[in-house]
C-alpha cells in the first residue's frame, strides 16, 4: 500500500486509504481495522479520508445529497468499541424511495448487514452553529421515516470510530418512506420528534423497541450535534440547504439476511411505519 510508518499518517496516506475503501465498496470483501495497522490514524485523518472518498465518488458520477449520523445511541457504544457518534455522506446512489422500489432491497455486496429504523430530516435552509433546537426545526421542510442498511468491511463489526468513519460511516443505503411537510407546524413537529416511540419487527415476531431520545436525546439534538461536529474539522463541509440528514438508529441495529421481511410501528408521531423485503 505504500503507507508511512505506524503513527505517521499524512495526506498521501489518507488518499491511499480512501482508494482502498472505495475499492472495497460493494464487493463483499472485508479487511482488518485500519487502527490495527496505523496507530496514528486519528478522527481527523478519518474525516480526511471520508472527504476524499466523497470526492472520488462524485468524480465517478455519484452526487452527495446529505449526511448520516451513526452511533447516536450511547447504550450501544460498548458493543462496537465506539466512544462517540460519527457522521458521513449519503449519495443519490444510496438513497431510495421505498414506494418506488416496491419496498425491496438487495443485500448483495454488503458484508454483515444490519437494519436500523431512523428519522430523516430534510433541510430547506442551512443550519447555523449558534442555533438551538427551536431554530433548527425552522430549517427543516420535511421529515421521513425509513431504514438505513449498514454493513461492516471489518469482520465481526470490530472497529473503532475512526475505522467506521473511513469506511463510509458503515452506510449501505437509506430507504425512505413517506415525506411529511413540517414547515407549517414547526411547534407540533418539534414536540413529536422528541417524544415518539418505535417498534422494529421481523416477520417472525422478533421485536426491538426504541424511543426518540435514543438518538442523542432526539433527532433535533442529533442534528445539532452534527452541525457542531462538522465545525470541528476543516475538511468537513458544513450542512447546506436541500441536504437530508438521517439521525441514527432508534433501536438496536439488527442483523439481517436475504428473504427476511422487516417493518416498523410508530406511536406519538404522525408518521406511518414502513415495511421492507430483503433480497439476495
Amino acid at each position: 500500500m505504500g503507507f508511512g510508518m505506524a503513527g505517521s499518517m499524512d495526506v498521501q496516506d489518507n488518499a491511499l486509504t480512501a482508494q482502498e475503501m472505495l475499492a472495497l465498496l460493494g464487493t463483499g470483501r472485508q479487511i482488518s481495522p485500519l487502527l490495527s495497522r496505523f496507530r496514528g490514524f486519528s478522527l481527523a485523518d478519518a474525516y480526511d479520508v471520508a472527504a476524499e472518498v466523497c470526492r472520488l465518488r462524485t468524480a465517478r458520477g455519484e452526487k452527495p445529497v446529505g449526511r448520516k449520523i451513526g452511533f447516536t445511541n450511547r447504550a450501544a457504544w460498548s458493543g462496537y468499541g465506539i466512544s462517540r457518534p460519527i457522521w458521513n455522506y449519503v449519495f443519490d446512489s444510496t438513497v431510495r424511495d421505498m414506494a418506488g422500489n416496491q419496498g425491496q432491497f438487495s443485500l448483495t455486496g454488503f458484508p454483515e448487514p444490519r437494519i436500523e429504523p431512523e428519522i430523516v430530516l430534510h433541510l430547506a435552509t442551512a443550519p447555523q452553529l449558534s442555533m438551538n433546537e427551536e431554530e433548527l426545526v425552522g430549517c427543516i421542510d420535511w421529515v421521513a421515516h425509513g431504514f438505513e442498511i449498514v454493513h461492516s468491511v471489518f469482520p465481526n463489526w470490530d472497529f473503532a470510530a475512526a475505522d467506521a468513519i473511513a469506511a463510509y460511516g458503515v452506510h449501505s443505503a437509506l430507504l425512505l418512506g413517506d415525506r411529511h411537510v413540517t414547515s407549517d407546524e414547526t411547534a407540533k413537529w418539534r414536540e413529536e420528534l422528541s417524544n415518539f416511540t418505535v417498534d422494529l419487527i421481523r416477520v417472525d415476531g422478533v421485536t426491538r423497541s426504541g424511543h426518540a431520545r435514543n438518538v442523542l436525546g432526539g433527532p433535533l439534538k442529533a442534528l445539532r450535534f452534527l452541525v457542531q461536529e462538522l465545525a470541528r474539522y476543516p475538511t468537513s463541509q458544513p450542512l447546506g440547504g436541500e441536504e437530508m440528514v438521517t439521525t441514527g438508529t432508534l433501536t438496536e441495529a439488527m442483523p439481517v439476511a436475504a428473504d427476511e421481511s422487516w417493518s416498523t410501528r410508530l406511536s406519538g408521531i404522525e408518521i406511518r411505519g414502513v415495511q421492507l423485503q430483503l433480497q439476495k
